[in-house]
């Protein structure tokens, strides 16, 4: 057994989940064999997203034999690659330089043959790294349309529908641009149920939603859409390629990375530790304040009265939550869950969390997360904080800062979603030290 503070171990098992996505590791094991490319064939590389830049370098790494393309990765996630070209443009806002990307990338696969092999390269993020619009719409319309959904409270799928259906790129028309030459796409999800239509919303996958979904979409979250933007979705112009699309035919999807696999890997530390763990779930979604405050219900029964699971413990989940703005906070939707958790939780003296998008970034500014403990919300007392204010303006990483307990990797270059752990200590456990949660938080 690993000698640990609850706050340490909580670290470690969210290192270990972001360590169990890296494409180093992952990607080699699903690439095609050099054997597999037929005679005169070129291997043509592309794709988008925040993990996007080390799935190539690892390609390059495996590869030995001719390659090149075009990948486009978020402002400061790029990597060292010799043969594919690097692309950096802006997450979660698009930009120019995405647009002008996804331009290229079109161009790349322009005019292939049937003997070429397209190996496409997709995780979390290629949504907006991806950004060229339809004919009639402007890079200024899918900005304003991102802006929207952003705020809205709309579910990921709910966003990525409307996402697909005012793009030139997503929504499978990547891969029937493509034809006729064979796809192949390895996938990173970051999405809650592994879909390929809503991974960076399918540049490659076909896409059974409709015009008339999306409309809907807009209309439930009160979205005003640009007026190009409308007329598409009213007339159908902005269809997406559907199943069954023959240029789809020889497309094919491999995911190589999960957040259920994540979620294991941090199980296995657990498990090292002498806690046992249990998964809820790699799907949680919802509004984050709500989550939080049904997580903490969770934990506090299996505190007090061993159900339904019993300590010491460390329950898991990951997911993606929705944060409805109504304040003028800094905030995302890991730091606005724990922190409705942490006033659920009431300074109970045997729960600790930790909770984090394994990206790296959480909302708009560069904190993976935060953490909490027993002493959470007496600091915050003692330093004149007041939790639920923070809660109202959307401000959970302005009230984490504060306490120093900011959960900050850096770049991760990969991205498998959220990631959620509460331990639970058993009644025996000693009382964690001041130097200990001082340390932890």
């Amino acid at each position: 057994m690993t000698p640990h503070t609850p706050g340490a171990l909580l670290r470690r098992m969210f290192d270990a989940a972001i360590a169990s996505a890296q494409p180093a590791l992952c990607v080699p094991l699903h690439l095609p064999r050099p054997d597999e490319l037929p005679p005169g064939g070129r291997l043509v590389v592309v794709g988008a997203g925040k993990a996007s830049a080390a799935m190539a370098q690892a390609v390059e790494a495996y590869w030995r034999g001719p390659l090149s393309g075009l990948v486009v990765v978020r402002y400061g996630y790029g990597a060292p690659c010799e043969r594919i070209e690097i692309v950096e443009a802006a997450h979660p806002v698009p930009d120019e330089a995405g647009l002008r990307a996804a331009q290229r990338m079109l161009d790349v696969v322009h005019s292939l043959r049937p003997e070429d092999v397209v190996l496409c390269l997709i995780s979390g993020g290629g949504s907006a790294l991806l950004p060229l619009p339809l004919d009639g719409l402007t890079l200024e319309d899918k900005q304003a349309v991102n802006r929207a959904l952003l705020a809205s409270g709309a579910t990921i799928s709910e966003m990525n529908c409307v996402r697909r259906h005012l793009s030139a790129i997503k929504g499978g028309r990547l891969a029937a641009a493509c034809h006729p030459a064979r796809v192949v796409t390895l996938l990173i999800s970051d999405v809650p149920g592994d879909r390929p239509m809503d991974i960076a919303s399918g540049p490659t996958a076909a896409d059974p939603t409709s015009c008339a979904d999306a409309l809907a979409i807009a209309q439930r979250y009160g979205i005003a859409l640009p007026a190009a933007a409308q007329a598409a979705l009213e007339s159908g112009a902005a269809e997406s390629v559907k199943p069954g699309d023959p240029r789809l035919a020889r497309a094919e999807i491999r995911m190589v990375a999960t957040p259920e696999m994540a979620l294991e890997a941090a199980a296995a530390v657990a498990c090292d530790a002498g806690y046992t763990p249990f998964i809820l779930g790699d799907a949680l979604e919802g509004e984050a304040r709500d989550v939080g405050k049904v997580l903490a219900g969770i934990a506090l029964h299996t505190a007090e009265r061993a159900r339904p699971f019993t300590p010491p413990s460390v329950l898991l989940s990951g997911g993606e939550t929705t944060v409805t703005l109504r304040g003028q906070g800094r905030g995302g939707r890991n730091v606005e869950c724990l922190l409705s958790l942490a006033i659920a939780l009431d300074g109970h003296p045997r729960i600790h969390a930790l909770m984090g998008d394994t990206d790296g970034v959480d909302g708009a500014d560069e904190i993976a997360g935060a953490q909490i403990g027993p002493q959470t919300l007496q600091r915050a007392w003692d330093l004149g904080l007041r939790p639920m204010e923070a809660l109202v303006d959307n401000d959970g990483h302005g009230f984490f800062q504060a306490l120093d307990a900011s959960v900050v990797t850096g770049p991760t270059r990969t991205n498998v979603n959220d990631f959620r752990a509460i331990l639970i200590e058993s009644e025996a456990a000693e009382p964690a030290s001041g130097a200990a949660v001082a340390a932890a938080h």
